[in-house]
């Protein structure tokens, strides 16, 4: 029987302190506040699972408040490589200022119409691609599939790490899996189903959910 690897994938909660600012993989805190949502999360997930969070604040005081709601992961990990994508100089200004730094270095040119960048494009200052960051999270999530098969893993991650786990697993075009929205607290669903047969070996359950309480999920 092939072994079924469950990834439900977690967004932090909103962060706080940069109202206007760009923040991409700088290390800030988050609101964990709203105790009727971590609530809700905490009775949709699984309780038995595997627990992974980024090296960053907001990822860490996200997992703390699924913990403070009833959640007790069988281990907790930290991965860096489920980080925020790295903005280079980009990070800490406004958005105003970055669509002007954009206009300039693309010098008239075509830009995303949903996100910061083309796919492929690296901010000046040692800033990654969304293309370096789908490379990443597709070998943490090979990793982590073949060390824990039939498990149910759960990441607490960020916006554009779920949006390369969703291109890597779906095979999508880098700049198409940027025009999908992931929410803070939101749950996003991949399971991984090796074997033969066509398809590949991913099946996405669901994407960019707000959960109330859990009911038959497999």
């Amino acid at each position: 029987m092939t072994d079924i690897t469950r990834w439900w994938w977690i967004r932090h909660a909103p962060v706080v302190g940069f109202d206007g600012r760009f923040y991409g993989g700088a290390d800030v805190d988050c609101d964990v506040s709203d105790e009727a949502s971590f609530s809700s999360l905490a009775s949709w997930l699984p309780k038995d699972a595997i627990w992974l969070t980024s090296h960053l604040k907001r990822s860490h005081e996200t997992a703390d408040a699924l913990m403070a709601a009833g959640m007790v992961p069988v281990e907790r990990i930290e991965e860096p490589d489920i980080g925020e994508q790295h903005y280079g100089e980009w990070e800490g200004i406004t958005y105003a200022e970055l669509a002007e730094r954009q206009l300039e270095a693309a010098d008239g040119g075509p830009w995303h119409k949903f996100w910061l960048a083309p796919a492929d494009h690296r901010a000046p200052g040692g800033g990654e691609s969304f293309v370096d960051v789908i490379d990443r999270v597709a070998a943490v999530t090979r990793r982590i599939t073949d060390g824990y098969p039939g498990r149910d893993i759960v990441a607490v991650a960020h916006g554009g790490v779920i949006r390369a786990a969703l291109a890597y697993t779906l095979e999508i075009d880098p700049d198409k899996a940027l025009c999908l929205s992931v929410e803070n607290l939101s749950t996003t669903r991949m399971d991984h189903i090796g074997g033969p047969g066509i398809g590949g070996d991913w099946r996405v359950v669901f994407v960019n959910v707000r959960p109330g309480p859990r009911k038959g999920l497999a």
